[in-house]
């Protein structure tokens, strides 16, 4: 059974710092792509960061870029998203998504390549 799980969310001020983690079971990790998306509140999901296998490809959305850092352990299966620079912009559900094709193809921010998604964690940046 597939089971895909974030944690690390909460409250924090503005400038402030999360580190989101995903843990999987249930699958051969180092050969999925592994990918973050975040709704806020009234709006459609998005992509917020993803990383393909073998610390390969890499990619952030605009608003993220210079800000959030993906990365990859194979060994515990999980992938880490460190958010600097918090802004109420960020506030959101995030959730962590796994693609299995990922010796086929880079990551990339289609919902639709993503087979198993976590619950989400929710992240509020507010004073």
């Amino acid at each position: 059974q597939v089971q895909v799980a974030e944690s690390g969310g909460g409250l924090v001020q503005p400038g402030g710092s999360l580190r989101l983690s995903c843990v999987t079971s249930g699958i051969k990790f180092d050969n999925y792509v592994i990918g973050w998306f975040r709704q806020a509140p009234g709006k459609e999901r998005e992509g917020v960061s993803c990383i393909g296998i073998n610390d390969g490809s890499e990619r952030y959305a605009d608003s993220v870029k210079g800000r959030f850092t993906i990365a990859r352990d194979d060994a515990k299966s999980t992938v880490y998203l460190q958010m600097n620079s918090l802004g109420p912009q960020d506030t959101g559900d995030y959730y962590c998504a796994a693609d299995r094709f990922g010796l086929f193809r880079l990551c990339a921010f289609d919902p639709y390549e993503f087979q198993h998604w976590g619950q989400g964690t929710e992240v509020t940046v507010s004073s």
